[in-house]
Order: C-alpha cells, then sequence, then structure tokens
C-alpha cells in the first residue's frame, strides 16, 4: 500500500470489513442480500494485495456461502426473475469461494436460458440500443410495462431508468452470466457493443443533469466488467472518454455527499494507473477517510434498507485497498481491437468538434468588435 495516510487507511478497513461481516450475520440482511455481500468478500479475497486482508475476507466470505447454500438448498417451484438472477450472482460467488452445489446450478441454469432479453432488461441488446423509456418500480409496488409513464395501479407519475440506467443492468447482467456459464438473455458482447452510442457522456451539471448518478455506474461498471472486477488494470488508451470522465467527476461524489460513489470513482481510476499520490485519487480518499461511521460503516446510519449502508463500505473498502493488478489486460481480450477502434473513432469526432469552421460558414460579424 503507498505510504499516503498508510495507518490511517488500513484502519479504516479493518473496521469496515467487520462492520459488513457484522451486518452479513443479521439474518433478515443476509435473507436479502447474502449474493452480493458474498461478491463483496470474494472481490476482496480475491484482488487485495495485503495477504492478511485476503485470507480474512475469504475466510469470512466462505463461512457466509455455507451459510448461503443452505438457506438456497431447495430452489423454489416458482422463482421471478430478478431473484433467480440474483442466485445466479450468489451461486457464482459462492463456486469462487469454494463452497458448490452442483444440483444448485444445474436448476439456476436451466432456468435462466428461459429467459429473454426483454425479460431480464425490457429491451433487447442485440438489435436496439438502450431505451429511455423503461418505467422504474413504482412505489406501490406495481409492474409497469415499457412507455408507461403513470402507474396503471397508482396513477402516479413514473420516473424513468433512463437509457444509462437500461445500460448498467444489461451490462452487469449479461456479464456475470458470461462468466456464470448461463446466458442472462444475452451476450456481454451485446451490451458493451452500445459502449459508443453511450459517448459523450455529460457530468453533474450542478445537479441538472437526472442522468448523472447512472452515468456514473454505468461507466464504473464497463470498467468492472472489462477488468474483471479490478484482477487487471487498463490503458486509458482504450477508454479515453470513460478515463476522462471518472477523472473530471471525482469531485462531484464530494458535492452529493455519497460515499459509495467516491468508492467507485476511486478504485477505477486507480484501475487506469493513478497513484494514491495524485491529488484527484488522495482528494477522494481524503474524503472517504474522514466520513466513515463510528461502527466502522459508511453511508446513512440512520437508513433502513441495510443496502444503503452494506454497500458504500464495501464500495469505500475498494477506494481505499491496494491491489495486486494482474495487468495490463482485458477480461475479453478479443474485445481489444475493438476498443482501440472505437477509441480513434472518437478521438476524430472530438478533432472535428474542435476544428474552426471556415470563414465563409461564420455568421456575419460574429468576431465584428
Amino acid at each position: 500500500m503507498n505510504k499516503y495516510r498508510f495507518a490511517e487507511r488500513k484502519e479504516a478497513i479493518r473496521r469496515g470489513l467487520n462492520s459488513i461481516y457484522r451486518t452479513a450475520c443479521d439474518p433478515d440482511n443476509f435473507e436479502e442480500y447474502g449474493y452480493d455481500y458474498l461478491c463483496c468478500f470474494l472481490t476482496i479475497a480475491e484482488t487485495s494485495l495485503d495477504p492478511k486482508l485476503r485470507q480474512k475476507s475469504r475466510r469470512m466470505g466462505r463461512e457466509r456461502a455455507l451459510e448461503w447454500l443452505r438457506q438456497n438448498a431447495k430452489l423454489p417451484r416458482r422463482t421471478d426473475m430478478m431473484t433467480l438472477l440474483t442466485l445466479l450472482m450468489g451461486s457464482g460467488a459462492a463456486e469462487r469461494l469454494g463452497v458448490r452445489d452442483e444440483w444448485l446450478r444445474e436448476q439456476i441454469c436451466k432456468r435462466v436460458r428461459r429467459l429473454t432479453a426483454r425479460d431480464c432488461y425490457e429491451f433487447d441488446p442485440v438489435i436496439e440500443a438502450p431505451p429511455d423509456d423503461i418505467p422504474e418500480a413504482c412505489d406501490c409496488g406495481a409492474g409497469n410495462e415499457r412507455g408507461r409513464t403513470r402507474c396503471r395501479k397508482c396513477r402516479r407519475k413514473l420516473a424513468m431508468t433512463g437509457r444509462y440506467g437500461a445500460w448498467l443492468d444489461a451490462v452487469i447482467w449479461s456479464y456475470t452470466g458470461e462468466r456464470y456459464g448461463a446466458k442472462v438473455g444475452s451476450r456481454y458482447w451485446d451490451a458493451i457493443k452500445w459502449l459508443p452510442a453511450m459517448r459523450p457522456y455529460r457530468g453533474r451539471e450542478d445537479g441538472a443533469n437526472p442522468d448523472f448518478y447512472n452515468t456514473v455506474y454505468a461507466i464504473t461498471h464497463v470498467v468492472y466488467t472489462l477488468n474483471d472486477y479490478n484482477a487487471y488494470t487498463l490503458s486509458p488508451k482504450w477508454l479515453p472518454e470513460e478515463f476522462r470522465f471518472l477523472k473530471n467527476n471525482l469531485k462531484e461524489a464530494i458535492a452529493e455527499d455519497d460515499p459509495d460513489m467516491m468508492g467507485e470513482f476511486l478504485d477505477t481510476l486507480r484501475a487506469f494507473g493513478l497513484k494514491d499520490s495524485h491529488p484527484v485519487i488522495r482528494k477522494g480518499m481524503d474524503y472517504l477517510l474522514s466520513h466513515q461511521n463510528s461502527d466502522g460503516s459508511w453511508g446513512d446510519v440512520n437508513a433502513e434498507n441495510i443496502y444503503l449502508r452494506h454497500h458504500p463500505t464495501w464500495t469505500a473498502i475498494d477506494g481505499l485497498r491496494a491491489y495486486r493488478w494482474q495487468g495490463p489486460r482485458l477480461g475479453f481480450p478479443e474485445l481489444e481491437p475493438l476498443l482501440k477502434t472505437w477509441a480513434a473513432k472518437e478521438g476524430e469526432r472530438v478533432v472535428n468538434r474542435l476544428k474552426p469552421l471556415p470563414s465563409a460558414a461564420l455568421p456575419h460579424g460574429l468576431f465584428k468588435r
């Protein structure tokens, strides 16, 4: 670990991981978010530079994985789509933590393969770009089909996921299925191929951009799925627009007072090669170290939903810890030529936007003094 605030970071990480494990041992928390806890323990165990941290997280994760498999020893006859996908995610994490159930894997794969892309994402990335007309879940609990602007049950106006939210779902779940060996609606390629269409990215714009939040998480998860959740470093030349966005917008996580977002800014920027000595990284680490709760967690201590505490704590740990990078390389090496081609084309568009118009094309009197 870099010497910058070394002892403070190490202690904050220790307290944060203990906090996550405490909440994971609560039966209600674990029943709802066991899959996410397993992913947390797994990624820390697989990619941390500190061997003691790796061992501790693997120990915690394996113990919780045994409990998770005990709880999910019998698959219900009927499972909704999201439950099935979280079972797939949990099973994949448990296997990599050394706990495997062949029967469960077989049943999950069998059911997941029946899902279509529209079942999973409400659009088909094979044939269309991420759309902006998918409604978020209504507070009343009713489901609403794509294109509706008011809830079919309570008639409230519906918020939209937006194109970046739709893309984020497709990127995460198609990648998860790819790594598990069961296609989740469509392949990872079908989601990631829309990368050029999602550029350029808008910033927060002092709160005026409603898509900023999902834009951040879509970009961070493009990084995670391309580098196998921080196993590898990435060249900024492969993803120049994404690197530029992350570097320029880390400060917005402070403006939003969002430690969850800050953690994701920090580990993705470090995946691109920014060192702990870089002023942007130090600013982010200073923010996290000054916002840890007394119980070791990050996030809103009064939040009823434990996800709003354990997930920010996970990402904060990721923002502070050191990695044993295996890069630079891609988790899907076959994508490298395409990323370079897309980056070159984006560069050409930027240059063309910056080229001065010929004098004949300028409005009369534009530079008249």
